[in-house]
C-alpha cells in the first residue's frame, strides 16, 4: 500500500470537514449528550443506593466504552458514505487508487475522528461526574484495543453492505451498534441473559471486555485469558470483514454496479 494514497483519502475528508464545520458538531455533541444524561442518572444512583455499587464507575465507564466503540465504527462508515452521498465512488476507483488503500484510509479517518471524540468523553466524565476511568489501570489498554479492533471490522463489513445494495440500504448502518448492545452484556452481566444470546456474545469482542472491567470494579482478579480470546476474535472479525468487503468491491466491478451507483439504488 502507497502511504501517499492513503493520506489523499484522509485529505479529502479533511477537506469536506473543512467545507463544512457543522460536521465536525455530531463528533462532539452526541458523545457529550451521552455522558452528561448518563453521569446525572449514575449520579442519582448512586445516591439512592448508597456505597454499595458505584454506579458512575460501573455504568458510566460502559457507556463511555460502548461510545467509544460506536465513533469507531461510524467514522468508518461516515467517511464512506461521505463518497456515496457525493457521487463521488466512481471518481475514486477511476484512479489508480487500490481497494486496500482506499480502505486503510477510512480507517486512518476514523481513528482521528474517534479520538476527537474519546477526549472530549473523557474531559467531561473526569471533571464534571468524577469518573476514575484510569483506576482499570493497565487493563485499559486492551479493553480499547478490543473495541477498536472490533469497531474497524463492523463498519468495514457495514461498508460492504452499502457497498453491495446501494445508499437505500444506509439504514441498515447505523442501528448496528444498537442492535448488538444486548447481546454485549454493556450494562449487565452475561450471565442474565437466556443460552441463546449468550452464544452470540461469546461471538462479539465487547462481551468480554465488559465483563473483565465489571470483574475489576468488583474488586475481583483480573483473568487475561478471556481478555486475549476477544482480541483474537476481533483480529479473526477485521480480516473476514476485509475479504467481505474486497469481494464486494470485485463483484461491482465486474457486474458494473460501480457504473449504475446512485444516490438512490444499485441493484
Amino acid at each position: 500500500m502507497r502511504l501517499r494514497a492513503i493520506a489523499g483519502v484522509m485529505l479529502r475528508q479533511f477537506y469536506v470537514m473543512r467545507a463544512n464545520p457543522v460536521r465536525v458538531l455530531p463528533l462532539i455533541s452526541w458523545v457529550a449528550i451521552d455522558i452528561v444524561l448518563w453521569g446525572f442518572i449514575t449520579r442519582y444512583l448512586d445516591a439512592v443506593t448508597g456505597s454499595r455499587i458505584h454506579f458512575v464507575a460501573s455504568l458510566l465507564g460502559a457507556v463511555l466504552l460502548w461510545d467509544f466503540f460506536t465513533r469507531i465504527m461510524q467514522g468508518v462508515t461516515t467517511a464512506f458514505l461521505e463518497d456515496v452521498w457525493s457521487r463521488n465512488f466512481l471518481n475514486l476507483f477511476a484512479t489508480p487508487l487500490a481497494i486496500s488503500e482506499y480502505v486503510a484510509g477510512l480507517v486512518a479517518t476514523s481513528i482521528l475522528a474517534s479520538l476527537a471524540g474519546l477526549a472530549v468523553m473523557l474531559a467531561l466524565a473526569i471533571a464534571v461526574f468524577g469518573l476514575s476511568f484510569f483506576s482499570l489501570g493497565i487493563a485499559l489498554v486492551p479493553f480499547l484495543l478490543a473495541l477498536f479492533l472490533f469497531g474497524i471490522a463492523l463498519g468495514v463489513f457495514a461498508s460492504a453492505v452499502v457497498l453491495r445494495f446501494g445508499p437505500a440500504s444506509e439504514w441498515m448502518v447505523w442501528p448496528l451498534p444498537a442492535l448488538l448492545c444486548p447481546f454485549a452484556g454493556v450494562f449487565y452481566p452475561l450471565a442474565t441473559l437466556p443460552a441463546w444470546m449468550q452464544a452470540i456474545a461469546r461471538a462479539l469482542p465487547p462481551s468480554y471486555v465488559f465483563e473483565d472491567m465489571r470483574a475489576i470494579l468488583a474488586g475481583r482478579t483480573f483473568a487475561s485469558g478471556p481478555l486475549l480470546a476477544g482480541l483474537a476474535l476481533a483480529v479473526l472479525e477485521i480480516v473476514l470483514c476485509g475479504g467481505f468487503f474486497v469481494r464486494v468491491y470485485r463483484y461491482a466491478v465486474r457486474t458494473g454496479l460501480l457504473a449504475r451507483y446512485s444516490a438512490e439504488s444499485a441493484s
